[in-house]
């Protein structure tokens, strides 16, 4: 039995979706049934429920916010993936849980690995660089998964944002200095499902293929829907955004594809799909 937490948004959308469709028995939760953040909660919650896999989807994500709100973003992204960890290792449960590109500072030019060494630039960052490090320390049967960009049909994300300014405005200003990968989330479901049943436990980096910028990425989804507006090119700094990004943070997935024995697709093939499901449910 697998339990996914943080079941409604767009990670744990893709698992429900990918269970349903295989016929893996889950439980599914969201804040309201399961409080992650209390020790106590989790261990009740848990009691003769026969659970040997727990996939954490629940994060804080609003990164500019969190700069204010330390305490919210630090409970949800360091101390909760820290008490299922501990609730995993009680009940002897394999236990993932996801991390950010975000945990750079993005002095590098070519993909991280696994092996580079973290330098947070935001609370954001900071608390889910910090949660990695407590579920490593607490716990061997553990995928610590970094990704990045993600979108997906469920809750919202950046490709949603856009498709809904492109109805209302003609003139859009993108940065184009942030660099990384847009990873769709049935991507990141159905890849994470195949790590988990390899038993090789660790941290992974996972996100689509190629890399992009900001505008890049803008672009070619306003072609896609067919936008007729105008596409500015802005700096990051032109925003004067409260959490500072780093300018280039693409994560190489070489590590995870070696096991799994296949490539994740690319970023654009990735965005294709997600615009035909869209379609599909009626929302472009």
């Amino acid at each position: 039995m697998v339990l996914i937490t943080g079941a409604n948004g767009q990670l744990g959308t893709e698992f429900k979706k990918l269970f349903d469709k295989m016929g893996v028995l889950y439980i599914s939760t969201s804040h309201k049934d399961l409080d992650i953040t209390k020790p106590k909660e989790i261990k009740a919650f848990l009691n003769g429920k026969y659970v040997d896999i727990i996939i954490n989807c629940a994060a804080y994500n609003a990164v500019d916010k969190a700069e204010d709100e330390v305490e919210e973003c630090t409970l949800l992204n360091r101390d909760a993936p820290k008490h299922l960890a501990e609730a995993a290792k009680e009940i002897d449960a394999v236990y993932a849980t996801y991390s950010t590109d975000f945990v750079f500072d993005g002095e590098k030019n070519v993909p991280y690995t696994e092996e580079d060494l973290p330098n947070p630039l935001s609370v954001y960052s900071r608390t889910k660089y910090e949660g990695e490090q407590k579920v490593l320390s607490l716990y061997g049967k553990v995928f610590i998964i970094r990704t990045s960009w993600m979108f997906g049909s469920g809750g919202n994300n950046f490709i949603k944002t856009v498709i809904n300014w492109s109805k209302t405005r003609k003139r859009l200003s993108i940065v184009d200095d942030q660099i990384s990968a847009p990873t769709y989330s049935k991507d990141l479901a159905e890849f994470t499902w195949e790590l988990i049943q390899s038993r090789e436990y660790g941290l992974y980096h996972l996100s689509n293929g190629g890399e992009c910028s900001k505008y890049d990425q803008v672009h070619y989804v306003l072609q896609k829907i067919g936008w007729q507006g105008e596409l500015i090119r802005v700096k990051t700094e032109d925003f004067n955004l409260p959490a500072k990004r780093a300018k280039y943070s693409k994560l190489s997935s070489g590590k995870a594809e070696k096991i799994i024995g296949k490539k994740l697709p690319d970023w654009k093939d990735a965005i294709d799909r997600f615009l035909e499901e869209m379609k599909c449910m009626g929302e472009l």
